[in-house]
C-alpha cells in the first residue's frame, strides 16, 4: 500500500501544481487512500520531494533532483509484486497488465531502471506496452518481470 501511494504522490505532483501537504492528503484520499498529514509528511521525506517556485512564485512540490537518486530499482520490485496482473508477449512487445492507476508508475520505473534491451514503454491506466530490442531478447526481459513479481 506504501509503494501504490508513494506511486500515486510521484503521479498527482508531475500532473499538476500541489502546493500543501495537506492539499496532497486531499487528492490522495480522493483516490481512495487513507492518510493522515503525519503520513503524507513521511512520503514526502522518503520520496524527496522538493518545493519549487511555479507560476506566480507559488511554491509546489516537485520530484527530487538528480543529486537525490531514487532507488529505482528496489521501487521497481515492490510495485511489480504489487501491481503486475498479468504479463505476455509476442515478438518484441510486452503487455504488462497492472491493477488501475498503477501502469504509469510501473512505466516510469521501468524506464528508468536502465534495461539495455528495452527502447522504451508506453502507458495507459492499467496496460503497459514495453518494447524490446533486440527481438531475441523478448524471453530473457520476461524472465526477469516474473522474477521481479516474485
Amino acid at each position: 500500500m506504501k509503494t501504490r501511494r508513494q506511486m500515486k504522490i510521484q503521479e498527482l505532483i508531475t500532473q499538476e501544481a500541489v502546493h500543501t501537504q495537506e492539499e496532497l492528503a486531499d487528492k490522495l484520499r480522493q483516490a481512495g487512500f487513507e492518510v493522515t498529514q503525519a503520513t503524507v509528511s513521511r512520503d514526502i521525506k522518503e520520496l524527496g520531494l522538493v518545493k519549487v517556485a511555479g507560476q506566480n512564485e507559488e511554491y509546489h512540490y516537485a520530484l527530487a533532483p538528480v543529486s537525490h537518486p531514487i532507488n529505482y530499482s528496489e521501487r521497481l520490485k515492490r510495485l511489480a509484486r504489487e501491481a503486475v496482473v498479468s504479463v505476455n508477449s509476442s515478438e518484441n512487445i510486452i503487455l504488462i497488465r497492472t491493477i488501475p492507476g498503477n501502469a504509469h508508475a510501473l512505466a516510469e520505473l521501468i524506464d528508468n531502471s536502465e534495461w539495455k534491451d528495452i527502447i522504451g514503454t508506453v502507458a495507459g491506466d492499467n496496460t503497459i506496452l514495453m518494447v524490446v530490442k533486440p527481438k531475441e531478447a523478448t524471453p530473457a526481459v520476461m524472465a526477469r518481470l516474473e522474477r521481479l513479481m516474485g
